[in-house]
């Protein structure tokens, strides 16, 4: 008996599969971010949270190796200054961790029919999460130490003409009610906002932009790297020409000093939400492209509307990560949201070239720390 979310599971499992073949056999004990795991910590994780969750949890079977389910169990978030000082030997061999995931696969399968609809969306949508995560760390993996695809890399252009776009007064709609589809705790409850009429960048700030910034003596991005004297964007596979016209991916701190640098702001959530509805999604999302694309790559929408305002990167708010109000953890994952309430995570909207599609809902709340260097996160301004 088949369930109708199998398909959806396994596709997301073949997702996160070819990230990890990406990655060179003697690099699976690296630690390309420093805040970050290793990556054998993800090699486990995927597979020990499906299991804690749908197998120990949702049906109660008995554990067969209850170890790798604490060890494999959670990711890090650590404060600034406060970074993991693991050892590579502190790790189980690969083999080890392979033999547990393919026996949790087994495991799952045979009881899939059974497992509540809910929690096996969370599941799915952890591991597409945890998709774009790897792409992220492993996107500051030294170019020697993972195996590059053939595809191609854009190469640089004109910054196009900035021109921001008049927002009226009016309500934004936050959230997801209940009973319209899976959501994540913090998405809910469905409420509106109502947002005085202001002005917001037709596209999102790009390198050339930025590049200004940082000649007039702006903080460079880390994405960016300086070769003799010219700029060079670090993509995923290999260093290529700083390509002017794509968005530049940056911290929600760098963004804001660009911004008051030219008499603007970040949006609030409410605003982004008040310029997007309704607009469709940028072609470069759900794993189609590994780097970012021009700004204007998507420009068959609307004139007098925003660009790009879902996919090519996301885009910082003002907005500190909060609860929507009546909120109600998840009782079976009751930290997914709560623990970042802490006034020290920001709210980002939209999606990046490698969100999953399922994340494209306009409720969908992503957030970082404001220093938080290694996403594919970029912004554009707004004017009162």
């Amino acid at each position: 008996m088949n369930t109708p979310l199998e398909r959806p599971l396994q596709e997301a499992r073949r997702q996160t599969d070819e990230l990890f073949r990406i990655i060179r056999a003697d690099s699976l004990y690296d630690r390309p971010i420093p805040e970050r795991h290793r990556i054998v910590f993800y090699l486990g994780h995927l597979e020990a949270f499906d299991w804690n969750l749908l197998a120990r949890y949702a049906l109660d079977l008995p554990a067969f190796h209850p170890t790798f389910d604490r060890l494999f169990a959670f990711g890090i978030d650590p404060p600034e200054g406060e970074l993991p000082n693991d050892r590579p030997s502190d790790w189980p061999a690969v083999a080890e961790v392979e033999v547990y995931n393919q026996r949790t696969r087994e495991a799952i399968d045979r009881v899939l029919p059974n497992i509540p609809a809910g929690m096996l969306d969370a599941a799915i949508e952890h591991r597409l999460m945890h998709a774009e995560t790897l792409a992220y760390i492993l996107h500051h993996l030294p170019y020697d130490r993972k195996l590059a695809p053939s595809d191609a890399t854009s190469t640089p252009g004109c910054v196009p003409e900035p021109r921001m776009i008049e927002i009226p007064a009016g309500d934004a709609q936050l959230g997801r009610a209940a009973g319209e589809g899976f959501a994540w705790d913090n998405e809910y409850q469905a409420h509106a906002v109502a947002v005085p009429p202001f002005s917001i960048s037709k596209y999102k700030v790009t390198n050339g932009e930025y590049l200004e910034f940082v000649r007039a003596g702006g903080p460079p991005p880390f994405f960016w790297v300086e070769r003799k004297g010219e700029m060079y964007y670090r993509a995923m596979f290999r260093e290529v020409p700083l390509s002017l016209d794509a968005p530049v991916y940056l911290t929600k701190c760098q963004a804001e000093a660009y911004a008051q640098w030219h008499g603007g702001a970040l949006p609030t959530e409410a605003q982004f939400h008040r310029a997007s509805a309704g607009l469709p999604p940028s072609r470069n999302v759900d794993f189609r492209y590994w780097d970012p694309l021009p700004v204007t790559a998507d420009d068959d929408t609307a004139d007098h509307a925003p660009s790009q305002m879902t996919g090519n990167g996301w885009e910082w708010t003002s907005t500190v990560f909060a609860p929507f109000p009546g909120f109600q953890p998840l009782p079976w994952y009751s930290n997914y949201s709560a623990p970042f309430f802490d006034g020290q995570h920001y709210v980002l909207k939209g999606a990046s070239p490698r969100t999953a599609a399922c994340f494209l809902r306009p409720s969908f709340r992503n957030w970082f720390r404001p220093s938080y260097p290694y996403i594919y996160a970029t912004f554009r301004m707004v004017q009162s």
